[in-house]
């Protein structure tokens, strides 16, 4: 349930009742102070300055129209014209009653369902993926997730990079090895960053291995089998390194999302071809060009996108033009989302732009660039290996996994040593992706072991640790969590608080789907479990003396405390844990 939408419903049809235009903003936000109510309209004071009318006489005409008598036990003006709205805990009970209930936490589907194209991770698969990656994968798989939850239709992309003049480099390199006796599964691809710096080392110093690697890039592009061969057996080696990495992430990848850049070659040329009929792209220096004066200079010169080099090659601008054309009008994708570094935004602004005048994107379409920003290490810069070499994402991810085993070893534990190693996995990878996932998608953050590996703070740790605490209460009273009929009686300001936070599920998905940004998610649920540990400071639960109609409704709230901590985890992509 979404209390805020219903709320809004209710308000905008109060000020067209009022003789309110039918597009005026409610403006209906949560209170941040109890006295003011549990939620706000604000409308009145914005429409007053349009219809230059008194804003609380007008937040009196919508009250009079406003019809809450099933949600709300008083409303009240306050201040130059805020509505106060302050919830029935009957209406409360009920709707924390019908979220326990139900699997989906009566998080309901959309009402329109749409097509979501996500495009997510990417990485070039001449190479292992490295830190780099990490933001794309895990942000997008976040927001795939939180998409399937509210009953859209998603289709992931991994437009992984498999194409273009380095492979031809690599296939020589590769067609050596074998002709050698090397077992490409055991040596040749253990480590994709050896194998491509000694093909690169080839390339630059070795006599007639460049022609070699040109020639073959030639032949690949022309469909010689025995390069395509060649090049189809790095890739596969490739790709499985990737779904490792993907497995221990726990995204949700699988070898069935993989577009890559290859899978568009049939299409570029007519890309190029459809371009130019419709004058969109004109030849200069013998390249094809498309010149954008929507984003021209300061001095008014246009940008220069180029579709096509003057060799005839073509590039990453023709594959994304061909990606939003198989999207758009072959998927029909009502939105596509792309997640990419943020130093890539000229480039998609013109990939838009290009693709809407040549009519690859329908206007239907919404094309959605979402940025990310740059993981940095202690120093400020791009975080890197101490001797300054790229972070492979495999090695960090182990490395998160070895701190979070020591750190688990300084507590108290009866846990068997199995126990305690898969314990360590879940925290130490769940770390990594909080810590992440909890800033603003557009931000650089600083990494931190220390910070992200607490069991203090808006952490990984702290948030599967709160998890097993609200769990422990069931294992200590013998109740079975499934059993729990009863009534939520609200009667403390803490168990307001809780229920009020339990209820704002659905809002803070459909704000992280819109913007395409879990650290709300991240942000909702620490505000969740800190309200968890005071409603449980003074509301005993399982204290003597506390009546059973009285535990029998603390628990309802507990176990609904730990089913939100657990599906909106899982929708980060972390694992809880029974026991710590």
């Amino acid at each position: 349930m979404n209390i805020r939408t219903l709320l809004i419903d209710k308000a905008i049809a109060a000020m067209v009742a009022a003789g309110l235009p039918e597009d005026t903003n409610p403006a209906v936000t949560q209170s941040t102070r109890p006295q003011f109510g549990d939620y706000q309209i604000n409308g009145a004071m914005g429409a007053a300055k349009k219809l230059k009318s008194n804003p609380r006489e007008l937040a009196q005409k919508i009250i009079d129209n406003l019809d809450l008598a099933d949600i709300a036990e008083k409303t009240e003006i306050a201040g130059p014209g805020f509505i106060n709205i302050h919830l029935k805990p009957a209406f409360l009970s009920a709707s924390l009653k019908a979220a326990n209930e139900d699997e989906k936490l009566a998080v309901s589907p959309h009402t329109t369902a749409q097509k979501v194209v996500v495009d997510y991770s990417s990485p070039n698969l001449a190479k292992e993926m490295h830190v780099g990656h990490l933001r794309s994968t895990i942000i997008g798989d976040a927001v795939v997730r939180a998409l399937e939850f509210r009953g859209d239709e998603v289709v992931r992309q991994n437009h992984m990079g498999d194409w273009g003049t380095q492979f031809g480099m690599l296939i020589a390199h590769l067609e050596d090895q074998i002709n050698q006796g090397v077992d490409l599964e055991s040596v040749a691809l253990a480590d994709l960053e050896t194998f491509y710096r000694d093909a690169k080392k080839r390339f630059d110093d070795e006599e007639g291995f460049a022609d070699k690697a040109r020639n073959y890039v030639v032949k690949l592009q022309g469909g010689d089998a025995h390069c395509e061969k060649l090049w189809k057996l790095f890739i596969a080696t490739s790709v499985k390194h990737s779904e490792e990495v993907y497995k221990r992430l726990n995204v949700t990848l699988t070898q069935d999302d993989i577009m890559a850049e290859s899978a568009y070659n049939s299409e570029l040329a007519n890309i190029i071809a459809l371009l130019k009929d419709k004058d969109i792209a004109v030849e200069s220096n013998g390249a094809q060009v498309v010149f954008l004066d929507e984003l021209a200079n300061k001095d008014g010169e246009p940008s220069v996108f180029i579709v096509q080099k003057s060799g005839g090659g073509f590039l990453y601008a023709t594959t994304d033009l061909a990606a939003c054309d198989y999207r758009s009008n072959k998927l029909g994708a009502d939105r596509i989302l792309i997640f990419v570094d943020a130093r890539q935004s000229l480039h998609f602004n013109q990939v838009e732009l290009t693709a809407r005048k040549a009519g690859l994107l329908r206007d239907e379409t919404s094309y959605e660039f979402c940025p990310f920003g740059t993981m940095m290490g202690e120093d400020g810069k791009p975080f890197k290996t101490r001797t300054g070499g790229t972070v492979k994402l495999a090695d960090l991810l182990e490395e998160s996994i070895t701190r979070a085993s020591a750190k688990l070893a300084e507590r108290e534990s009866d846990l068997s040593d199995e126990e305690r190693s898969e314990i360590a996995r879940k925290v130490g990878i769940g770390a990594v992706k909080y810590a992440d996932l909890s800033k603003h998608r557009t931000s650089d953050y600083i990494f931190n072991w220390d910070t992200m590996l607490s069991f203090e703070g808006a952490t990984a740790p702290y948030l599967q640790y709160a998890y097993t605490r609200v769990r422990s209460i069931f294992r200590k009273s013998g109740i079975d969590a499934g059993s729990l009929t009863a009534d939520v009686a609200i009667n403390e300001p803490q168990e307001k608080a809780l229920a009020l936070k339990l209820l704002q599920l659905e809002e803070v998905l459909d704000l992280m789907i819109s913007e395409a940004t879990p650290h709300v998610l991240c942000g909702y649920l620490y505000e969740l479990a800190s309200l968890y540990m005071t409603f449980y400071e003074a509301c005993p639960v399982l204290k003597e003396g506390v009546e059973p109609s009285v535990r029998d409704s603390r628990l309802v709230l507990c176990n609904l405390v730990a089913k939100t901590l657990k599906s909106g985890l899982d929708l980060l992509g972390i694992e809880v844990m029974e026991q710590m």
